[in-house]
Parts: structure tokens; C-alpha cells; sequence
């Protein structure tokens, strides 16, 4: 199986399975001297971490991280940096149903005709337990970015349900098991959430990332698009079925003047009227804070019997008993502010190389 690998400089391979011993991840290209231990990156995978509610999945995993290579007396080298997570508390006899029938709505048709096998126990190598090692990653990318920049995510829709954002308030976030950053939102979420996860179905939800603190110049005009980079990694997230940027596709409702991010001087500096453009044109970020949203199905695995087929060809229907999220798209928060990390991460140390003379705040040149 290929395409285990993303990123340029800053490269993260992952490796392992939902129902396997282990998962990990090796991080190759991260500059040297930069302070790193296991308690840097483990606050970060206990957002993540399971069985934190009962919104989430009851599986209970410690998450913890061990940095196997790439440190010494706390700092990295500049050798590659091996991070593993054992795996402790599979139940692989829940998905025996399941093991010849696919489930509508996974990756469990199209891998077997793409590999002729699959690993039915908990989707294997499609599971989202591997978004872990990428939350890991993830610790290891904002280490390489500093405290200048500054990631963080909410989630603003819960199946059609959405926030109000004259109430929005990151402090809310860590108080409410959504990372919901409208307080009454999160309440009336809970008792829809509830009324979901009773009736053994799921929803989706809309996430929202802010990065602050980008610098400009981070991207390149054609192939290397910053914001065709973050997409592509925020769509490589589990479950993920759009993305946007800014305005996103509220923009094809805008006119030219409506859209457009009117420009002034601040001193030496431009600064933006707006933000339509969520930070970036033309590929390249402008240094105003970066916002992308991604939008997650509702969790395939649900107990409501749904039509399907098995490996014989012949029709069957499809219960999907074991733990499961009602709504993926909650720890899918912590996972989506890890991938932005990571393709920052990456663009400032492509940056840095193609402009080592650059200073860290552009500005215009002036006669």
C-alpha cells in the first residue's frame, strides 16, 4: 500500500492498524535543536483521545506517546523522529458480522477491489484511530512553527445545527465536549446529540481552523498552492467530504466589490479591511489569519439496518454493532488543527530555503 507519506520537507510517514498492536509515525525533515519530549506532544492526543464523553467512542486508549529516535537531552537532532502508540483496548470479535459484508458508506467495498483484502476489524489501515500519529505529527509541526503562530479549531455545525457567532468565544471550547465556542450551542447540542446517539444513528458536522500569526509569503503561485495544500491535507482527514477557504463557497453568492479584501497602509504594513480570502491569495498566505472549515459525513457505522452486499456477490443487510462515534466530526477537531500545523510547518521550511535572506515580516519596498 502506498501514499503512507505527506508533506515536502517537513515529511510524516504513518504506519499501523485500528485492531493492531500498535500505530506510529516517523517524522522526517524537522530542523534540529528544537525542544521536544513526550509531554509536549501528549496534551495534544488527549484532545483527541476517546472515550472522553458519551458523544465519543467508549473504546478506552491511553494515547500514549513514546518518541522512540530524533531527540537527545530533550532537543531533536535533525534525525528522523519515530513516535509510537500502543494499542490496548481492541475488541476485534464486535466486527465478525461484518467480516464478509460491507458497510455502506466505508472504505470496505473499495479496498477490497482495490487490494483484494481488508481488515475488517475496525476498518484497519481506513480507521480513523490513525488520525492519532497525525495529531502527534502535528505537536511536532507547531514546535517547528513557534509561539508566533497560534492553530486552534471549533467545531460550528453539528448535523444542522449551527453556532451563533455573535456568542463565539474560544475560552468556551475546552469547557464543552463539542470544543463548541458558543456555550449555548454546546447545551442544546448535548440533548440533540443524545436524542442521535439513543436512536443508534450519527450526523456530520462543519469544522473551523484559525491560524494566527501566518506570515506572508508562505506558498507558491501554481503547484504549490498553500491553500490547495491545506485542503488537500484537511480532505485526507477520515470522513471529510469539503473543504473551503475563507468565504469559501459563500463567495459564489458575492459580488467582485463585496469580495474583495480592500487594502491599506498601517504604518509599514498593509492591513485588510476584511478577510474574505481567509488569509491566502494567489496561493500565497498575506499574513492575515488563515481560516479554513471542512465539513465530515455523519459516522457510517450506525445500528439502523442498511441494504448492502457481501464478498459472494449476494444481498445482505448491514448492522454495525461496537463503538462508534455519533458524531466523528468532534475529534475530528484536534485532527484538522494537527494537518494545518503540519503544511505550515512544511511551507515555512520550503520558504526559508528558496528565501534564506527573507525577512520574517515582509514589507514593501519604498523609494
Amino acid at each position: 500500500m502506498s501514499h503512507n507519506t505527506f508533506g515536502h520537507l517537513f515529511r510524516v510517514t504513518t504506519w499501523g492498524e485500528s485492531h493492531g498492536p500498535s500505530i506510529g509515525c516517523v517524522i522526517d525533515g524537522c530542523p534540529p535543536r528544537l525542544p521536544l519530549s513526550e509531554a509536549v506532544i501528549q496534551p495534544y492526543l488527549d484532545r483527541r483521545r476517546p472515550g472522553q464523553s458519551r458523544f465519543t467512542t467508549q473504546r478506552r486508549e491511553p494515547d500514549a506517546v513514546r518518541i522512540l529516535s530524533g531527540t537527545f537531552e530533550g532537543l531533536t537532532t535533525g534525525a528522523p523522529i519515530s513516535l509510537l502508540i500502543d494499542n490496548t483496548d481492541q475488541r476485534s470479535k464486535d466486527y465478525g458480522e461484518i467480516a464478509d459484508r460491507f458497510r455502506p458508506g466505508h472504505a470496505d467495498l473499495t479496498y477490497t477491489l482495490k487490494y483484494g483484502i481488508r481488515d475488517y476489524r475496525g476498518g484497519g489501515r481506513s480507521s480513523a484511530r490513525e488520525t492519532a500519529m497525525r495529531v502527534a505529527a502535528g505537536a511536532v509541526a507547531r514546535q517547528v512553527l513557534g509561539d508566533g503562530m497560534r492553530i486552534r479549531g471549533a467545531l460550528v455545525q453539528l448535523g444542522p445545527h449551527g453556532i451563533d457567532r455573535s456568542r463565539w468565544d474560544w475560552d468556551t471550547i475546552d469547557a464543552n465536549p463539542f470544543f463548541c465556542p458558543d456555550a449555548v450551542a454546546a447545551a442544546e447540542w448535548a440533548a440533540y446529540l443524545d436524542e442521535v446517539r439513543r436512536a443508534g444513528s450519527s450526523v456530520g458536522a462543519v469544522i473551523e481552523i484559525h491560524a494566527d500569526g501566518v506570515p506572508p509569503g508562505l506558498g507558491a503561485p501554481l503547484y504549490g498552492k498553500l491553500d490547495a495544500e491545506i485542503a488537500g491535507a484537511l480532505m485526507g482527514i477520515n470522513a471529510v467530504k469539503g473543504v473551503e477557504i475563507g468565504d469559501g463557497f459563500a463567495a459564489a453568492a458575492l459580488r467582485g466589490e463585496d469580495n474583495a479584501d480592500e487594502m491599506r497602509m498601517e504604518g509599514d504594513e498593509v492591513a485588510f479591511d476584511s478577510n474574505h480570502a481567509g488569509g491566502i491569495l494567489g496561493g500565497i498566505s498575506t499574513g492575515q489569519p488563515l481560516v479554513a472549515r471542512f465539513a465530515v459525513k455523519p459516522t457510517s457505522s450506525i445500528l439502523s439496518p442498511r441494504r448492502s452486499v457481501d464478498r459472494h456477490g449476494q444481498s445482505v443487510e448491514v448492522s454495525t454493532r461496537g463503538r462508534h462515534d455519533p458524531c466523528v466530526g468532534i475529534r475530528a477537531v484536534p485532527v484538522g488543527e494537527a494537518m494545518v500545523a503540519c503544511v505550515l510547518a512544511d511551507h515555512l521550511l520550503r520558504h526559508r530555503a528558496q528565501t534564506p535572506d527573507a525577512p520574517e515580516r515582509p514589507r514593501l519596498l519604498r523609494n
